[in-house]
């Protein structure tokens, strides 16, 4: 169950340690035997100042007991324990400690369009078909191709089939010999004519497209439309517009990383237009279009030799991107592989979510870094007070009881 795969996540993330947890163990494995040394030798100190046994012995011990390893220790899984529930709470899941450090150190945010940024339900916007041909009979061939396809535009060319079917409106008809070519388009023969539908790019390898027509094609992207092409023999059949509209939060998502210093990035399989059109209304920092299934993996790669990237997706074609970034974020609604490939989970779908667990991250390393400075600092002021080094200036001594209550007070400011 979803709630089952929630406990799992929290209590992975509980059970692994953050990068900078080995720093405080390595503090704290050198800590401990220099304390151990400085009691030795505040001793010797006092002894060879003439003090009695007793006195010497009072100063030793209150440097042991007013040293505080156990602050330091808890100063980072106490932190990560509590940023991880904040997370839960929220909705934002990390998987593992490491993921709850490392989201913070993010610089670029690559977004995948379909699903992300947009709704990813687009819908039929415009039909326009070529002369001679309908717009019944060219969304009665277009509906019988898409039927076929998965692709999340095809989704709104079968929608807007299906309402004309109860109206009775569209021919019947049924597509054979089916084939997708990822990220280009797709072709069946129905009533033993090749239909093809996609992009232009694939459309006019095996028909001529007019002048009239790629400028009304140019028109639709400018408005944020995806123009779908259809042919039939090599003949166009028009064109099918599809938009998918934009997330009401994304903008306001974007410009909350904006605002942290983040450079925002979108990936899509559009043409360049349509693509400029939606970054331009989501206000995004750079478009990069045109990018097939497979190579987002390669985005990817160049973007991290800019920086930090963090690749925020929902599909089975983000997978790959979500592994090869320095950190992989899934939207909650999207495919169990994506959220399986991912570093953190964003359970409600919600971009704003992404600048919210990057904060998280950020607000969780500030206060493992202000524990581990308080319990240094902390150290710095008690060990010399428990071994007398104000005792010929001021006459400050500590009472190896108050030393041992001080210490326990050290862990509880940690905590609190």
């Amino acid at each position: 169950t979803t709630l089952s795969q929630i406990i799992q996540m929290v209590s992975d993330a509980a059970a692994t340690k953050a990068p900078i947890a080995k720093v405080a163990d390595r503090v704290s494995g050198v800590f401990v035997p220099a304390v151990i040394a400085i009691a030795i030798v505040t001793l010797i100190v006092w002894l060879l100042a003439g003090q009695t046994v007793g006195f010497a012995l009072a100063r030793a011990i209150s440097v042991l007991v007013i040293s505080c390893p156990c602050a330091l220790g808890l100063a980072t899984p106490v932190a990560i324990m509590v940023g991880n529930g904040m997370g839960a709470k929220n909705g934002i899941m990390f998987k593992t400690a490491v993921s709850l450090e490392e989201a913070g150190k993010t610089q670029i945010v690559a977004l995948d369009k379909t699903g992300t940024i947009t709704s990813g339900e687009p819908k039929v916007t415009d039909m326009i078909p070529a002369d001679g041909v309908t717009e019944q009979e060219l969304l009665s061939y277009a509906y019988a191709l898409e039927k076929k396809s998965e692709h999340p535009l095809a989704r709104a060319v079968i929608v807007k089939g299906e309402e004309n079917r109860q109206k009775d409106s569209l021919k019947q008809l049924e597509a054979e010999e089916f084939q997708a070519v990822p990220g280009n388009g797709l072709s069946g023969k129905i009533d033993g004519s090749l239909i093809c539908g996609g992009s232009l790019k694939f459309i006019s390898q095996n028909t001529e497209i007019s002048e009239a027509t790629s400028q009304t094609a140019g028109r639709l992207a400018e408005e944020g439309k995806t123009p779908l092409f259809f042919s039939r023999d090599g003949r166009l059949m028009g064109i099918i517009a599809v938009a998918d509209v934009i997330k009401e939060d994304s903008p306001k998502a974007i410009r909350e990383l904006q605002n942290m210093g983040i450079r925002v990035v979108m990936l899509t399989g559009d043409n360049e237009r349509t693509a400029k059109a939606i970054g331009a209304q989501a206000g995004v920092d750079e478009v990069i279009a045109g990018v097939l299934p497979d190579g987002k993996g390669s985005v990817i790669r160049s973007l991290k030799k800019k920086g930090k990237v963090a690749m925020v997706g929902d599909g089975i074609n983000d997978a790959p991107a979500l592994t090869r970034a320095d950190m992989g974020i899934a939207i909650g609604a999207g495919t169990d592989i994506a959220i399986d490939a991912a570093d953190v989970v964003l359970m409600k779908s919600r971009l704003t979510d992404v600048p919210a667990a990057i904060r998280l991250s950020r607000a969780t390393l500030r206060n493992i870094h202000e524990n581990l400075f308080w319990a240094f600092f902390y150290n710095a002021i008690g060990i010399p007070l428990a071994a007398g080094v104000w005792i010929p200036l001021f006459g400050w001594q500590l009472n190896p009881m108050f030393g041992a209550a001080a210490m326990s007070l050290s862990s509880f400011c940690v905590v609190s």
